[in-house]
């Protein structure tokens, strides 16, 4: 069989697979939005009340409530959103009487240049020691970089970010402990202000990678394969970056695409210790108002980023590995 005639049978498959995921996509965004919409109405406290005031009268909180929706039957409340919400709609703040949309449109790049800077962190120090401690398994070099790494996994996020800041920001003043600057408007400060909230962010991506990409290469180096490789006289070198690591990319791009989801979670805990106004602030200050339609955007907003990056990695695993076919 030719390769024209292979060519579009894969490019069908591809379209089969990016069908199935939007498929998916909608009932997990109506489930996750349902179930959050459900939890906010359980927290105690009263949106009415946050908006008016501890001392106002109970005609002004159901004034408040009316103009709100607020009245309305729970189902009628989460339908009214999730009918607006299909058109773009996300409804206005009820503390702030801003759009939702645009709230959070102006802190998503905020958001999204620290998870880049996070990612970039786990993968930079993740795959070397990953790589490191695989082709001396069962060396002291492996057991301190593999020790390392579980203690990585351990040590919450905010935890990392309090030392670092004591550290570089307080004691030796090299950076700044809190705020953010945009990569557009000043590089230099931007990087200087990523540095911390992204180590802070990214370390524990880092032990996950460096765990993972250890037992997947000392899986591949195991193989017939490489036996063969290195019967043939090919360079280590050549060996594991070329090969090696390849046929390990699979198990690395899954880890990479679930880093994706905890890092947004994390983000919450980040950018509230480092003062940066993205959307973990926004949920944070949105929570303590009782502010409904920010949390259930934001929450919109990130689902769709998550389902975006699954889809990614799927489509990367037919890059990967041409093997694959669904």
């Amino acid at each position: 069989m030719t390769a024209a005639a292979v060519r579009p049978g894969r490019d069908a498959a591809l379209l089969r697979t990016i069908g199935r995921r939007l498929l998916v996509a909608v009932p997990t965004l109506v489930l996750a939005t349902f179930v959050v919409f459900s939890l906010l109405h359980l927290i105690p406290g009263d949106p009415a009340q946050a908006i008016a005031g501890e001392h106002a009268t109970p005609e002004r909180l159901a004034e408040i409530r009316a103009q709100l929706g607020l009245d309305e039957p729970f189902p009628v409340q989460y339908l009214d959103w999730l009918r607006h919400a299909v058109t773009g709609d996300l409804g206005v703040s009820l503390s702030t009487g801003e759009s939702v949309g645009t709230l959070v449109w102006q802190r998503l790049p905020t958001t999204l240049t620290l998870g880049a800077a996070a990612l970039l962190v786990a993968v930079g120090i993740g795959v070397p020691l990953g790589v490191a401690a695989a082709l001396r398994q069962g060396r002291p070099a492996d057991t301190a970089i593999t020790g390392a790494a579980t203690l990585g996994i351990a040590v919450p996020n905010f935890w990392i970010g309090m030392v670092l800041v004591l550290v570089f920001a307080v004691q030796l003043q090299w950076l700044p402990a809190t705020g953010f600057a945009g990569l557009a408007e000043d590089p230099a400060q931007a990087v200087q202000h990523l540095v911390l909230p992204a180590i802070a962010l990214g370390m524990v991506g880092a032990a996950e990678v460096c765990r993972q990409l250890r037992s997947a290469l000392i899986e591949v180096l195991r193989s017939d394969f490489m036996r063969t490789h290195r019967a043939k006289g090919l360079a280590r070198r050549t060996i594991v970056w070329q090969h090696a690591l390849k046929n390990a990319g699979l198990p690395l791009a899954t880890i990479i695409g679930l880093l994706v989801s905890r890092v947004l979670g994390a983000s919450v805990v980040v950018e509230t210790l480092f003062a940066i106004p993205g959307l973990g602030t926004l949920v944070v200050e949105a929570t303590t108002q009782r502010d409904y339609p920010v949390i259930q955007g934001v929450v919109l907003v990130t689902a769709l980023l998550v389902l975006l990056t699954n889809l990614v990695v799927d489509l990367a695993y037919r890059f990967i590995d041409p093997r694959i076919t669904r």
